[in-house]
């Protein structure tokens, strides 16, 4: 089967982490670059990738790549793209566009250019003057980076791979689900350890957690722009969903806690967690965290994006939070604990340095995960105590 180039795009800092599994998928890396992974693949990798990827932001169809100095050279560079190839008689297409460090550096300018000459090449092979655009949607990206353009397709579509479709409330995520997934693949957490999120706002860290234990597809239940594309059928699509399904791990679920202080998002988080499937694997409650302990069992992970900036509501209660989420982490010296914040102070109000810290976005602010280490659970587990969570779903505290 034919391959070609494809980019997974990702935030800044855990390039690793999908890259690892874009590797997974069986396909092969060519490079690593700031926010995005490039792999070779073939029509169905498309698929999975889309289904499968849980920390990439999109799927990117490359096209072509060439040096632009000049808008000449960008027209001519792009007319020689076989876009026949993906884009029909019939598709409607826009073009996206940025400029970073190059010569060219109007956008809008390159947008408009970049489109005349992908017209321009298909009114040639196609033989005809006006295009009808009642069929597929194509999204191109015309992004120059110190003067390399690079042309791609979009095969995700308008909402980036964190729309999992799961969420059913209209509660804000304060933290996209691909960044979330990636966050606890980083962590010490695996599907035989507790997890619990002490500032769980809509859920995000806990449904992701299940999906990854039950292995579900994070892109299963949403669809993409590349499902109306003529050169992937809708049986491939349909089978690989089914293969998809297939692999859900049916065998028991993961023991994982979500609490907050505020009710109304514990009530929200309730329902997306239903909404995704993992409704039974995930005790709720609503309590403030000076109230709450670590549920019973040893070598579990807390993981939690606790409130900052707009989230909070004094510069007093942000250092009291650290230090009740630190009260929390001493009560079991066999837990391992995440915390992703942009608070600059947090280590100061939290009074220990992490083991580690990783730089990130989340969306366009600027943050840094806080990894603190447990002790790995024993060989053998003869000491791995895991105490069986009590049934789901119960009425919430108040």
């Amino acid at each position: 089967m034919k391959t070609f180039e494809l980019i997974a795009t990702s935030t800044f800092g855990v390039e690793s982490v999908v890259r690892h599994e874009v590797e997974e998928l069986g396909y092969e890396i060519n490079e690593v670059a700031d926010g995005k992974i490039t792999y070779v693949g073939d029509l169905e990798a498309i698929v999975l990738s889309n289904l499968w990827l849980r920390s990439a932001d999109r799927v990117l169809l490359k096209m072509g790549e060439f040096k632009a100095l000049t808008f000449e050279t960008l027209f001519n560079e792009t007319v020689a793209i076989p876009w026949e190839n993906w884009i029909t008689p019939d598709a409607k297409f826009t073009v996206n566009g940025k400029s970073v460090k190059s010569a060219l550096f109007s956008i809008s300018d390159c947008q408009s250019i970049v489109k005349k000459a992908i017209v321009t090449r298909l009114q040639k092979v196609y033989g005809i003057e006006w295009f009808e655009e009642s069929g597929p949607s194509y999204t191109v990206q015309v992004s120059l980076l110190k003067d390399i353009a690079t042309l791609t397709i979009d095969t995700t579509g308008s909402e980036g791979l964190h729309k999992r479709g799961y969420r059913v409330s209209n509660v804000e995520a304060p933290i996209k689900e691909t960044l979330a997934a990636a966050l606890l693949q980083i962590s010490y957490w695996q599907k035989g350890r507790i997890l619990y999120d002490p500032c769980c706002g809509s859920g995000t860290f806990a449904i992701e957690a299940a999906m990854m234990a039950k292995n579900i597809a994070p892109g299963l239940n949403r669809s993409f722009a590349s499902c109306a594309w003529p050169q992937l059928s809708r049986k491939m699509w349909q089978e690989l969903r089914q293969d998809a399904r297939d692999q859900m791990d049916q065998k028991g679920n993961p023991i994982i806690y979500a609490s907050d202080i505020n009710r109304s998002a514990i009530l929200s988080a309730r329902e997306n967690a239903e909404a995704a499937g993992v409704g039974e694997c995930i005790q709720f409650f609503a309590k403030p965290i000076h109230k709450t302990s670590l549920p019973h069992g040893d070598y579990g992970v807390v993981i939690c994006n606790p409130p900052y900036g707009e989230r909070i509501s004094t510069s007093q209660e942000l250092p009291r939070l650290h230090k009740d989420l630190r009260a929390l982490m001493d009560s079991n010296e066999t837990w391992s604990f995440y915390s992703v914040t942009s608070a600059p102070d947090f280590e100061k109000d939290f009074g220990k340095r992490a083991n580690k810290n990783r730089k990130l976005f989340n969306g366009r602010i600027p943050v840094k995960f806080y990894q603190y280490f447990g002790p790995r659970p024993p060989k053998g587990g003869e000491n791995f105590k895991v105490v069986e969570p009590v049934t789901v779903n119960q009425p919430i505290e108040e």
